[in-house]
């Protein structure tokens, strides 16, 4: 049974590494990376099957594939806390010849990173590509995706909405960060998405909701979601989340989707998080 509490502890450590991380690089999107916390957290120290030593086959383990490659800061913090790489890395977040660059890259050889991204629309086509080699190869493991909800508004994520269900693709789960603010505005106002649930549905997946800034509902959730993989069809969840969360004045506006907080603020914000695991050397 997860131990929330930790879980929370160890969320609350890594929301101050992002609001560090990009102080010291004075840039950088903490924003989504704040809102979606609760998910990586969830998702690398209690649902998923990983080996930190890492290769990039990935065989005989789930793989996880950041599509929204801007929230870097958070999946870095994660991937350094679950042994993938010093910690004290992170202070290195979008410095020249860093190997944590704003958006993850493979050509420096980061442990856990498998795929470039953030060139929006591309990350669900990456992982069916991964999932249908499991499934070809006897592996029994699950493949995640998380996507923006901004980033929907991509024809690509249409083309792959369509073609996994087609296929059968049921070792798959999608993660949509349904936070409703993209850079410049909230969705609704910039491209409105409609209803996702019909859409999905209609294109032929499984489709469920997830409230993504309660540590209890996001296991809860991603535990039913691999409880339902292998029934013929692709998991896509709904994951509503506040962006900014966990920080009182970054919450809810799309103004911290791509803006680092300066000395001031960066106290402030920290003065709200609990410090647990040590914070790394800067």
């Amino acid at each position: 049974m997860a131990d929330i509490q930790h879980l929370q502890k160890v969320a609350s450590q890594v929301r101050r590494d992002i609001i560090r991380q990009t102080h010291l690089a004075a840039s950088g999107h903490p924003g989504g990376s704040l809102g979606c916390t609760d998910f990586f957290t969830a998702l690398y120290f209690e649902i998923m099957e990983h080996d930190p030593s890492f290769n990039m086959d990935g065989n005989n383990e789930d793989m996880f594939f950041l599509s929204n490659g801007h929230i870097s800061p958070v999946f870095y913090s994660v991937l350094a806390h679950s042994g993938y790489f010093p910690k004290d890395e992170l202070s290195t977040f979008r410095k020249i010849d860093s190997r944590l660059q704003g958006h993850p890259a493979t050509h420096e050889g980061l442990p856990g990173i498998r795929v470039a991204s953030g060139s929006l629309g591309q990350g669900i086509s990456v992982a069916i590509g991964v999932a249908l080699a499991k499934k070809m190869n006897g592996d029994d493991k699950t493949v995640f995706v998380l996507t923006g909800d901004g980033e929907l508004q991509e024809g690509q994520i249409w083309e792959a909405a369509m073609f996994a269900p087609h296929h059968k693709v049921d070792n798959l789960i999608l993660t949509v960060d349904w936070n409703g603010q993209q850079i410049d505005g909230p969705t609704k106002a910039v491209m409105a998405l409609g209803d996702l649930e019909a859409k999905f549905k209609a294109f032929g997946w499984d489709v469920m909701h997830m409230e993504g800034n309660d540590m209890e509902a996001v296991v809860a959730g991603l535990n039913e979601a691999k409880s339902r993989t292998g029934k013929g069809k692709p998991i896509c969840i709904l994951m509503k989340t506040e962006m900014g969360y966990g920080v009182d004045f970054m919450q809810g506006t799309h103004k911290w989707h791509g803006k680092a907080t300066n000395a001031e603020q960066t106290e402030n914000a920290l003065s709200q998080l609990e410090e647990t695991l040590g914070d790394y050397a800067a």
